[in-house]
């Protein structure tokens, strides 16, 4: 669904896509990371909880220069090739399997919007954050100048997993819809998938922002332990209504389309070279 290329058995549409989600995965991490490492400071890091994105950017750069800005990549640029090219072949897998008259039972109301889409999209979104919990964790502890131990890797796993089935199944549907109702787009090798991607993915996230802002809080050690929808309650009521739960989305949203736009690019390139090279016969 994330490539137009003729489909072959789904094992191996799945071990492709493992292999091309490892390209989106690092491309990802290097061209939307510092954009990443502002947005945590925003959510998470006590004394930058009213500065703005510019002076997050600003306040970073002058204390810890320009590696402050890439501090906690490790993690995410090793892990975030595992775990999208886990994403990408799970669903790929599951959506060539579903090739039936159930997996292809297109939902009312949906404008052509097939069930193994959404099916798949959990399915994907599942794998992902089993693998990703750990390493966000580490990322945010690095990003927010604190230590991490391994007995903790697992912390917010409740929230990254909701926020990434919202995310996920979202990017998967909107991606889907773009393919079908503007082929086009998907033809073009630089401007269509950087469009369709980038647009899809921002979209995505800003449905569920709130849950990855509580995920840097809770991952980030921020305030008071208390469960996710107190922690909620209490942004809502002490910083400026429900639009506060959206703090960080400036450089959240630049970081989702430029890194997504740019991975999905240099993955539909990858995808296009599988066939001519004839690993899908």
């Amino acid at each position: 669904m994330t490539h137009n290329e003729d489909r072959s058995h789904w094992i191996k549409e799945g071990a492709i896509g493992l292999g091309v989600g490892v390209l989106y995965g690092t491309t990802s991490v290097c061209v939307g990371h510092p954009f990443d490492t502002i947005k945590t400071k925003m959510q998470a890091q006590p004394g930058f909880e009213t500065t703005s994105m510019w002076k997050t950017f600003t306040k970073t750069l002058r204390t810890q220069g320009v590696i402050g800005l890439y501090r906690g990549c490790i993690p995410p640029l090793w892990g975030s090739g595992i775990f999208r090219s886990t994403q990408f072949a799970v669903f790929e897998a599951a959506y060539t399997y579903m090739d039936s008259d159930f997996g292809q039972h297109t939902i009312p109301g949906t404008f052509g919007l097939q069930s193994r889409v959404v099916l798949g999209g959990v399915m994907a979104s599942t794998a992902r954050a089993i693998i990703e919990t750990p390493l966000e964790f580490a990322k945010v502890r690095r990003q927010t100048n604190q230590t991490w131990a391994l007995r903790g890797l697992y912390t917010g796993f409740g929230v990254t997993w909701c926020r990434t089935v919202g995310l996920m199944t979202s990017y998967f549907i909107l991606v889907d819809s773009g393919r079908r109702h503007f082929p086009e787009m998907f033809k073009s090798p630089v401007l269509g998938p950087f469009l369709v991607s980038g647009l899809a993915a921002t979209m995505a996230w800003w449905l569920v922002w709130p849950l990855e802002y509580m995920k840097s809080q809770v991952q980030g050690n921020y305030g008071q332990q208390v469960s996710v929808l107190k922690r909620m309650q209490l942004v809502i009521k002490e910083r400026g209504g429900f639009f506060a739960l959206y703090r960080g989305i400036g450089p959240g949203t630049i970081r989702s389309f430029l890194s997504n736009g740019s991975s999905m690019v240099v993955m539909s390139y990858a995808q296009k070279k599988v066939s001519e090279w004839g690993l899908r016969d």
